[in-house]
């Protein structure tokens, strides 16, 4: 990977010297099944005389001619990188070369689908793997147009940026789509979809009365399962909305929205033809959290239409502006134009969790992070880029107001179309539209890193009236700013029907280390007193004695979501950071959360418990935990309501965690049909989480996970029969698993699905003798690889479940045989080790 780098100097020379006018690419997709052909033409100007290069990631290059004379390809190219000298001031670059399908996710993706063998192809170029198709100046602000011309089997259909034109005869047996030129845009945002892919087809009307076609596009052997309707409505409310709040028209021709098998991401925002992981067509029954969460990913990409595709970060150092924009306002769409009235919850439970989890990692960086080059880049699409940047945004669009803010960014859209932009030029415009100064606000958020902790210091008298009300505010030694903070402050009693309802609220700005609050003297203390109340501010916050008494109480009373969640997360946290029990957590959370009513918080519940139990509870007690753990997950499956999401979702996780003999009993009933829960259908996903819990409980042989692959010989079931096997218990299976992951010749939806059924283990021990392998192969692995590829491997294998002072010797050892190279590596084990150094404080805690 190393000879793939680009660093930020080289780019910043490369746009000094060259403007980029147009690409034609000509891409056969008929020669083999290995290699295409890729012929570029690109037109740019340059400084007369000067110097650069071209990325073409290639398996051969046939010809290089530039202004027509011919360049030797040997001399020129080195398979990454083509070498051009002596530019003139308008230059004609034509490149004749072979590229190579990858099942990566990466470049051109080429997938077979077992059901009907039919080949389905997908592009993904974000970060710099535009240059795996065609020749290209891969950084984000050489903006130019693009024309594709493509030849393809004459049954496919063929989707890019432009509207699919009618295609041509070519010879026997294939067709050719000319497709006419995009506006300017980045080349990570081009796209190629090719396949017999099928559609369902609509259209809209624009605020500016253009009639936009709607495609969605699956596989033919998905298409059954494809809910296009829902697709269609949220793309509406969403155009609906961003158009109004942007005052900017929507800025392509046509809109595809499509799912594509053995995606890595959730989605990829390419101009006009948006690409989605398949495991948003439900072919089981999904999860209502799993539902909303497609939704969020719908107006997530919609959003990046406008930002990030119309008006483009000029380096990847802005990337966080990009994901965090479309974050943010992904939510808000939801939340006031969609169902899913409840976004902000979810937004806490998922997206504010992982930036808090991020932003206390030895890793954390400041919000406007130094991208030095690509490598940086790839492992920065992280929790900070992602959800804390968008959490920031929400702050400030509560101080500002949402109308201020939402002119301050129509003025940028009416600025800066088809360009590219730096931070500077949206806060410049935030700034006339709101009235304020955001210099003071942007250096204590954006450019230095860390959460801080918030607590309400409370005295009252005798009878209960608060004498004293104050916000005390704390940061670690490490990262040490006290950052201004818009919230609210809720006060919380129980009225006459037993609900926790709340029944005062202060909102008011907070700065330094203790902010009085004087507007609450007088007051009847409350049962609950909750700091960042409707969630604006970016901290992590602690209950006092009697406020956390009442949570633990009557958590379960909640009359509303988001302050159920908010507590919560308190909860958590404290666990996280060794300051309570495991064990107390695991408690509260089998006690109140059939009570909970929002099933993406259902979700991350669950997946804390799971953590909690696996990693931070005191290891001479675990395994005894674990199982009565198991045992209350199978009570509240029988106790939910027929039928019910939670129901569901209780059921797997039982499932996950089942262990002794009498739970895998259960297991293999519910599997077999022997035992029924009234309402819940046993449909194939559900199969195979059963079946996948008998393999990990040693109940289920290779020989029965292959039957079942039978049953269901489809992606998703090669996907699922690869974890089963590799959850088996036995030294034999698990070193079968590690060999193929490394062996690379699986796919990179395999290669996930075997790492996540290789740490499938109730018996931690049982993967001990990996220790040792992982790093003693981590280095090559990463030089080796690609990127995805590389960085699965890095962060699944990494031995998290050995927590010990073993493992961390055995990491420190490795990171000092890095020295400073390969800082991206250096990078995801730092953040794994942490992983243990948590682990180990809160078993200690656990007492």
């Amino acid at each position: 990977m190393p000879g793939m780098n680009l660093t930020r100097e080289e780019a910043r020379a490369r746009a000094a010297l060259i403007t980029v006018h147009s690409y034609d690419v000509e891409l056969n997709l008929t020669v083999s099944d290995t290699i295409f052909g890729s012929r570029t033409t690109v037109r740019f100007s340059a400084t007369a005389g000067s110097s650069t290069f071209i990325d073409a990631v290639t398996a051969a290059v046939r010809s290089v001619t530039l202004n027509g004379t011919e360049l030797d390809p040997a001399k020129v190219s080195d398979g990454v990188r083509i070498s051009l000298s002596d530019l003139a001031a308008e230059n004609t670059l034509v490149i004749d070369a072979d590229a190579l399908y990858m099942n990566t996710g990466e470049g051109l993706h080429r997938f077979v689908d077992p059901v009907d063998s039919e080949v389905y192809l997908y592009s993904q170029f974000e970060v710099p793997d535009a240059r795996r198709m065609f020749a290209v100046f891969e950084q984000p602000d050489l903006k130019a147009t693009f024309a594709f011309t493509i030849t393809a089997p004459e049954h496919w259909d063929v989707i890019s940026n432009a509207t699919t034109p009618v295609p041509v005869p070519a010879h026997p047996g294939a067709t050719t789509w000319a497709f006419a030129p995009t506006a300017p845009i980045s080349s990570y945002i081009t796209a190629l979809i090719a396949g017999p892919y099928k559609a369902v087809r609509s259209e809209l009307t624009s605020s500016d009365g253009r009639v936009i076609p709607l495609g969605v596009f699956a596989r033919a052997s998905l298409m059954e399962h494809l809910d296009a309707e829902n697709i269609f409505t949220l793309t509406r409310q969403g155009f609906e909305f961003f158009e109004e709040q942007f005052g900017t028209p929507y800025p392509f021709e046509k809109y595809d929205q499509l799912f594509v098998p053995e995606f890595n991401a959730g989605a990829m925002e390419n101009a006009g033809a948006v690409t989605f992981l398949e495991s948003y067509v439900f072919r089981s029954r999904p999860t209502d959290a799993m539902v909303e969460r497609r939704a969020i990913t719908v107006l997530h990409e919609l959003a990046h239409m406008w930002f990030g595709d119309l008006v483009t970060m000029r380096w990847w150092n802005d990337l966080w502006l990009n994901e965090s924009f479309a974050e943010f306002m992904s939510t808000l769409a939801a939340a006031q134009n969609t169902e899913f009235t409840s976004a902000w919850t979810t937004f806490n439970i998922m997206e504010k969790n992982w930036a808090y989890r991020q932003d206390q990692l030895p890793s954390t960086h400041p919000i406007v992070a130094q991208i030095n080059d690509l490598e940086d880049v790839q492992v920065n699409f992280d929790g900070i880029t992602y959800a804390k940047g968008a959490s920031v945004l929400r702050q400030l669009v509560a101080w500002v107001g949402q109308e201020q803010f939402m002119a301050g960014v129509r003025s940028y859209f009416a600025k800066h179309a088809w360009s590219n932009t730096e931070l500077p030029d949206l806060m410049r415009e935030l700034e006339a539209a709101s009235g304020r100064d955001l210099s003071a606000w942007s250096a204590a958020w954006l450019e230095t890193a860390g959460v801080n902790t918030l607590r309400a210091v409370i005295d009252t008298d005798e009878s209960g009236v608060i004498t004293s009300f104050a916000i005390t505010q704390s940061a670690i030694e490490a990262y040490p700013t006290i950052r201004p903070h818009r919230l609210a402050v809720g006060f919380y009693d129980l009225d006459e029907s037993g609900s926790l309802v709340r029944v005062h609220r202060e909102e008011l700005d907070v700065a330094g280390v203790r902010t009085e609050v004087p507007t609450l003297l007088g007051r009847q203390r409350p049962a609950l007193v909750l700091v960042n109340d409707d969630d604006l501010a970016y901290a992590k916050i602690r209950l006092d004695e009697l406020s956390l008494a009442t949570a633990t109480e009557h958590l379960k009373d909640f009359a509303h979501s988001l302050p159920r969640t908010l507590v919560w997360g308190a909860a958590w946290d404290a666990v996280r950071d060794a300051e309570t029990p495991a064990r107390a957590y695991v408690e509260l959370v089998l006690k109140n959360i059939a009570h909970e009513s929002d099933s993406s918080v259902v979700m991350v519940l669950l997946r804390q418990l799971n953590t909690a139990l696996d990693y931070y509870v005191n290891p001479e007690v675990a395994a005894q935990t674990s199982t009565r753990a198991a045992q209350s997950l199978w009570a509240l499956a029988r106790g939910a309501a027929a039928g019910s999401d939670s129901q569901l979702q209780f059921t797997k996780a039982f499932a996950q965690r089942a262990n002794s003999a009498e739970q895998l009993d259960v297991v293999a009933s519910l599997l077999a049909g022997e035992l029924v829960l009234d309402g819940l259908s046993i449909d194939t996903d559900l199969r195979w989480e059963l079946l996948t819990s008998l393999a990990a409980g040693s109940r289920a042989t290779e020989a029965e996970i292959n039957a079942e692959l039978a049953r269901d010989n489809t992606a998703n079931g090669s996907l699922a029969a690869h974890t089963a096997k590799a959850a088996i218990p036995s030294s034999e299976a698990k070193a079968s698993a590690w060999a193929g992951i490394l062996g690379g010749e699986l796919s990179n939806l395999e290669q996930r699905a075997a790492i996540t059924g290789f740490n499938r283990v109730h018996d931690a021990a049982l993967l001990s003798e990996y220790v040792q392998s992982y790093f003693a192969a981590a280095r090559g692995i990463w030089e080796s690889k690609s990127h995805e590829i590389a960085q699965q491997i890095i962060v699944g294998l990494f031995p998290a479940a050995q927590v010990s002072e073993a493992t961390l010797d055995a990491s420190d050892a490795f990171l000092n045989t890095l020295g400073s190279d390969s800082p991206a590596l250096r990078r995801l084990v730092t953040e794994a080790r942490d992983s243990v150094v948590r682990s180990l404080a809160a078993q200690r805690a656990d007492v």
